[in-house]
């Protein structure tokens, strides 16, 4: 049964278009502007550091060129990382606005993560997030880290990115991470799963985002590039792999076909489906006792991996 406080919560996110005065739920078109969507995203994550954890350390660092932050909890070992790609719709995130989301995976699995700044759309499309992915991994292997004490993770777009990272490492040969998990990934980016209509309405995504900035991301390329959308990849070989996801998200089917996918090619495949709940719904920990028990399990995939 669904908790009360997460009722309340979504209710709010579902609807906060009626917080700013608009009658109408907010609609992603041309009219759209990325530069005051990021200023706005900048703004909300200045404050949401502020309530960081003291217990947690934040080591600046540039991988192959790329700004870079070390996140620490007390007593990580030195030899382990959680390597985390953010979110974003492609368009937006950074170290800054994912700061916090990110340590609460560091605290609670006790393994350092790296979380970097990787080039955005539309300055950027494809394949440049893509080959910063790559870059900072290839990193961590040059500096010493092995590749099976690494696990590569992220929600959204980076849920998204974490997948196709891992399929391009396996058409190049390089030694794959211990294991992947990916929070509400948009596996298909031609955005055309029947749960793109069927949830909108009660996904907290605003409506027509996924078209818009897919495009910004991918650019003059096929949308069915297996290196952009990981549904069409070949998953033979992939390591373990934990995905997460919500019954009311847009990306719902896409989710369940990519584990069926998986499972088809013998990937030992951990699909954590939770009622009732909404895009990425897990950074939202601690906020509602479902956000914070997916959390938990994801923490727990990372533990049983990395120990």
């Amino acid at each position: 049964m669904q908790s009360v406080k997460s009722r309340i919560i979504l209710f709010i996110l579902k609807n906060r278009h009626l917080l700013k005065g608009n009658l109408k739920k907010e609609v992603i078109d041309d009219s759209f502007s990325v530069e005051k969507f990021r200023e706005k995203i900048s703004k909300s994550s200045k404050k949401a550091n502020l309530m960081l954890s003291e217990k947690i350390k934040i080591e600046p660092i540039i991988a192959n060129g790329i700004y870079a932050e070390w996140i620490i909890p007390e007593k990580a070992p030195s030899d382990k990382v959680i390597l985390y790609i953010h979110g974003g719709g492609f368009i937006s995130g950074n170290c800054e606005s994912h700061r916090m989301h990110v340590a609460k995976f560091a605290q609670e699995s006790g393994y350092k993560a790296l979380l970097f700044d990787y080039r955005l759309a539309p300055e950027n499309p494809y394949p440049a997030a893509l080959e910063d992915c790559l870059s900072v991994y290839k990193w961590l292997l040059a500096n010493g880290y092995l590749s099976k004490n690494i696990v590569i993770g992220g929600e959204s777009a980076g849920g998204t990115l974490s997948l196709t990272t891992i399929l391009f490492l396996m058409e190049k040969h390089i030694d794959l991470p211990k294991a992947v998990f990916t929070i509400s990934p948009n596996a298909d980016l031609s955005c055309t799963a029947k749960s793109f209509k069927s949830n909108a309405s009660k996904d907290i995504a605003p409506y027509g985002s996924c078209n818009l900035w897919t495009k910004m991301y991918i650019g003059k390329h096929n949308f069915d590039d297996p290196f952009i959308s990981p549904l069409y990849g070949d998953y033979q070989g992939f390591p373990r792999l934990m995905i997460t996801i919500g019954t009311n998200e847009i990306h719902l089917d896409d989710a369940l076909a990519l584990a069926k996918k998986a499972k088809a090619s013998a990937v030992d495949v951990e699909l954590d489906i939770w009622d009732n709940m909404v895009h990425a719904f897990v950074i939202m920990s601690p906020l509602f006792p479902e956000a914070k028990q997916a959390m938990t399990n994801i923490c727990q995939f990372i533990k049983k991996h990395l120990n």
